[in-house]
């Protein structure tokens, strides 16, 4: 089962069981998943690959939009925002530990055969596709300026 139908599976779900965040993020996929299906280009497929990115996006928009809330002292919204963030969170693969992550990253320095600070565009753009879905870019970003400096 795809990304796509395992949410439109979970939506039932969601309703039967009158969860309203949920059934609110839910709902906040699908939209997209179908916006991405019916884009031009497209096809009227939806590849995991792709669904991730959109999660990915996803996700940090909702963090974002929490930060600026409780900036703003609104903690009910910013609750609100991180809540449907965890849910979609659900639908990412496994993030990887810091331990994990660098050992990826090492093993790409190595593929990408990168020497120092110099570098760092390489190893970026190896190790933001590979590492797509299970670590965030800033994390990602981090280990690589300690690793090449």
């Amino acid at each position: 089962m795809n990304l796509f139908d395992k949410v439109s599976e979970d939506i039932k779900k969601a309703m039967l069981a009158r969860e309203k965040v949920r059934l609110e993020a839910l709902r906040g996929i699908k939209k997209e998943f179908l916006e991405a299906k019916t884009a031009k280009g497209a096809g009227g497929e939806l590849p995991d690959d792709t669904a991730i990115k959109i999660l990915v996006k996803m996700v940090k928009q909702r963090k974002e939009s929490a930060k600026i809330y409780e900036d703003n002292n609104r903690p009910e919204l910013a609750e609100n925002e991180l809540a449907e963030a965890a849910v979609i969170e659900e639908y990412l693969p496994k993030q990887l530990s810091p331990e994990e992550l660098e050992t990826e990253i090492k093993a790409i320095i190595v593929e990408t055969k990168a020497e120092g600070p110099k570098d760092m565009g390489k190893v970026m753009g190896v190790a933001t596709k590979k590492l797509a879905g299970r670590a965030e870019g800033k994390n990602i970003s981090t280990m690589v300026k300690q690793l090449l400096g």
